[in-house]
């Protein structure tokens, strides 16, 4: 089914923009910024792919983006994305970007928004992609530091989708931010947050009553929290899960022990994404892929789940019923090659 669940229209909602950098990017990127790698070639990039929990993969994420350096690099790194997302049916993107990863090493913030916000008109001339910029803080750095960044950014945040939370989980739980998150709101940005990846199921709940996200990142530890599921299916609140990326980063040993189907069965509202695809084997067409293959999810399954994409993103009324209609016309039926 390939072909037909590329052209099944997707919203992809759990995006880092930076962990879309492809090292053949990287490369191209250091070339024309004169950086010099660690790495002699892409394969021997490639050779350290291999992550045992989110902080072995987090040091060779934030080595690779050192290469990001202006405008252009931001610019270029979100076309790429839209080059190999549109392809697999991604239609609305909104993308979460580290502006702390930046900043701390002598980058301007308004350099990387610029360029972000570049190479989305660039994915809607070029691909027809609709979407935004979600600011995420890192979450193992200091919370002043995060509300000084989100303070650099009040005059343009109408630019901006909403703020997110993200990096190490585990230790830093998501009341450490509520100042933050208070603030975000009083600027009128959406509120979203990692939780429930590797740290526990209550940091769902804090999210919720401390923080007040719309939406929760990850959040595959529910199912630990009868409660929590309850609460989280009647009030419709939105995961988005990353297949592909739980399985890399050792949240489940394989694709076939994945939580989604019970989490689906259990009435809550989620999504599939891709949230690094650079470093965990695939854009958001290959985690549907992933999840017909290994899980024997069904087409209209799978449609469910792009119209929930939808549902839960942050694209105004008229693009959402859009979408919907595309999802609702996609053809399950194999076209002839």
């Amino acid at each position: 089914m390939t072909v037909e669940l590329n052209a099944l229209p997707k919203a992809e909602l759990h995006i880092h923009i930076e962990g879309a950098l492809r090292p053949e990017l990287v490369f191209q990127l250091a070339e024309r910024n004169g950086i010099a790698l660690p790495w002699d070639d892409v394969a021997e990039l490639e050779s350290e792919y291999e992550f045992s929990d989110l902080v072995s993969f987090l040091g060779l994420y934030y080595r690779c983006m050192d290469v990001l350096r202006t405008s252009d690099d931001f610019r270029d790194l979100v076309r790429d994305y839209a080059a190999h997302a549109g392809p697999q049916g991604v239609r609305h993107a909104e993308l979460f970007f580290d502006p702390q990863a930046h900043t701390s090493r002598g980058v301007a913030i308004d350099t990387v928004i610029d360029g972000l916000l570049a190479g989305l008109e660039d994915a809607h001339a070029e691909h027809g992609l609709t979407g935004g910029l979600i600011l995420c803080f890192v979450r193992d750095r200091p919370a002043a530091e995060a509300m000084e960044t989100l303070e650099s950014v009040a005059g343009r945040a109408h630019q901006l989708i909403g703020v997110g939370l993200d990096s190490a989980e585990v230790g830093f739980p998501p009341e450490l931010f509520e100042d933050v998150y208070r603030r975000a709101a009083e600027l009128g940005l959406h509120l979203v947050a990692h939780a429930g990846e590797e740290g526990p199921a209550d940091y769902i709940r804090t999210a919720l009553d401390v923080l007040h996200v719309e939406r929760v990142d990850h959040g595959v530890r529910v199912l630990e929290d009868q409660d929590l599921v309850d609460r989280m299916a009647r009030e419709r609140i939105p995961l988005t899960v990353c297949p592909l990326s739980n399985e890399r980063l050792r949240v489940v040993q394989r694709m076939a022990d994945h939580p989604l189907p019970a989490m689906m069965a259990a009435g809550l509202l989620v999504t599939v994404n891709s949230d690094d695809p650079a470093y965990f084997g695939g854009y958001a067409g290959d985690n549907f892929r992933a999840l017909e293959r290994h899980l024997g999810l069904t087409a209209e399954q799978l449609r469910g789940l792009a119209a929930a994409s939808v549902e839960a993103s942050f694209a105004d009324s008229a693009r959402k019923a859009e979408l919907l209609d595309q999802i609702s016309r996609w053809s399950t039926v194999p076209s002839a090659r």
